[in-house]
C-alpha cells in the first residue's frame, strides 16, 4: 500500500472515509515470535448529518491482516441501505457477514460507529453503558523481550506504572525478571505468547514467577495445546489468561476450564460491541476478565477503555509505545487510566495530524 491518502466513500447518508498510516514504535518491540520497530494501521472515519466519527485497524503482522486487505474489506461495504447509525445492531451484523475473519477492519468500522453515536447523543460512551470511569484497573506497560540493559532502562522509564506486563517465552525469561526485580518491586503479569511448550516446565515457572510478584500468566503455552493449558490452570498457584486462543465471543464458553480468564482485544473480536458481549459472558462464567491492545493510536486505545470498567486487569499501554500518536485521548496518570469527559469514544486530533 504505497499511497497515505483517503479514500471517500458515499455510501447513502454516510460518507466512509479511509486511509493506511504507519505507527512508529519508540523501541523494538520483541516477544517470543518476533520482533518489530512498526505497526501498519488504517484510520477510518464515518460522517452522517455532518458529524464524524473515527476508527482504526490495527495489524500487527501475525493476526494475518495488511493495510491492503483492510482497505479491500471497508471497500466493499455499502451503507446506503440503513437510514440511521442507530440502526447499530443491523449494521455491525451486516459488516460482521460481508466477509469471514478480517477482524481488525471490522474493528476500525464498529469504532467510527460507535463514536459517531456517541457523539449524536452528546455522550461519552462509558456514561451510555452505565459504567464509572473510576472503576477501570490501572494500566499495565509492556517490558518486551530485550537484553539486560535495555530491560532495565525500560523498567526505569516505567516509573510511573503500578503494574507492568513482562514478554516471556524464551530461553532468557528468568534474566528478564531477575532484571526487572533489581529497579522494581511493582507487580508484574507474564505474557508467554504461547512460548512454553511443556506443562511441567510451565508450572515450575508459575511457582518461580509467584514468588517474584507475578500475579498472572497469559497465553503460557500454544492455544492448540488444550488439555496441557487446562492441566497447567488446574495446578497454577496463579491465574492464566487466553490470548491468542481467545478471538471471539464463540470461543469464551469453551475456555472456562481450560483459562481462568480471557484477554479481550477490539482487533480481535470485531469491536467495542462484542468485546463488551464478551466482558459480560466471561463475568458470568466467574471468568476473570483482561482488556487488552495492539499498537495502536490513542483513537482504538480510548474505544477499548470505554469497556474498561467491566475487567480485572487493563493493558492498554499502546499508544504510550509509539512516536507519531495522532490523537489525544485517553492519558495515564501515575498509572492509571484518565478518560476525557467527551462524547463518543473522547478523542480529538492532535496538531501532528498528516
Amino acid at each position: 500500500m504505497t499511497s497515505n491518502q483517503w479514500q471517500t466513500k458515499k455510501l447513502g447518508k454516510f460518507t466512509l472515509r479511509f486511509r493506511p498510516y504507519t505507527l512508529e514504535m519508540r523501541h523494538v518491540f520483541t516477544v517470543a515470535s518476533f520482533s518489530r520497530t512498526t505497526t501498519p494501521v488504517v484510520l477510518t472515519e464515518l460522517e452522517y448529518e455532518g458529524i464524524v466519527g473515527y476508527g482504526e485497524a490495527s495489524m500487527p503482522p501475525y493476526l494475518g491482516e495488511s493495510q491492503e486487505s483492510v482497505i479491500n474489506f471497508l471497500n466493499k461495504i455499502d451503507l446506503s441501505h440503513f437510514s440511521s447509525p442507530f440502526q447499530t445492531q443491523e449494521i455491525l451484523s451486516y459488516v460482521d457477514l460481508l466477509a469471514e475473519k478480517n477482524t481488525a477492519a471490522k474493528a476500525s468500522l464498529d469504532i467510527a460507529l460507535h463514536d459517531l453515536l456517541g457523539k449524536l447523543m452528546h455522550q461519552p460512551f462509558y456514561k451510555i453503558w452505565g459504567l464509572n470511569p473510576t472503576q477501570i484497573p490501572p494500566t499495565s506497560y509492556t517490558i518486551g523481550i530485550d537484553t539486560e540493559e535495555i530491560v532495565r532502562k525500560k523498567v526505569e522509564e516505567a516509573g510511573q506504572f503500578k503494574i507492568l506486563k513482562v514478554k516471556l517465552g524464551l530461553d532468557t525469561d528468568k534474566m528478564i525478571i531477575d532484571t526487572i526485580r533489581s529497579v522494581t518491586d511493582v507487580p508484574l503479569c507474564a505474557d508467554v505468547n504461547q512460548g512454553w511448550k511443556n506443562k511441567e516446565q510451565a508450572l515450575e515457572m508459575a511457582h518461580w514467577l509467584k514468588e517474584r510478584n507475578v500475579v498472572f500468566l497469559e497465553q503460557p503455552m500454544p492455544k492448540e495445546m488444550i488439555d496441557e493449558n487446562a492441566w497447567l490452570t488446574e495446578h497454577s498457584p496463579i491465574p492464566t489468561i487466553a490470548d491468542e486462543a481467545c478471538q471471539r465471543l464463540a470461543d469464551v464458553t469453551k475456555l472456562k476450564d481450560v483459562y481462568t480468564g480471557i484477554n479481550i482485544k477490539l482487533m480481535k473480536c470485531t469491536g467495542m460491541r462484542e468485546a463488551k458481549q464478551m466482558a459480560e459472558l466471561a463475568r458470568s462464567l466467574e471468568m476473570k476478565v483482561m482488556l487488552g491492545c495492539m499498537t495502536e493510536t490513542s483513537c482504538a486505545i480510548s474505544a477499548a477503555a470505554q469497556l474498561a470498567p467491566l475487567t480485572d486487569w487493563a493493558d492498554l499501554d499502546g499508544a504510550l509505545l509509539i512516536g507519531n500518536d495522532i490523537f489525544d485521548g485517553m492519558t495515564v496518570e501515575n498509572g492509571s487510566c484518565i478518560l476525557p469527559d467527551r462524547p463518543g469514544i473522547g478523542i480529538t486530533k492532535t496538531n501532528h495530524t498528516k
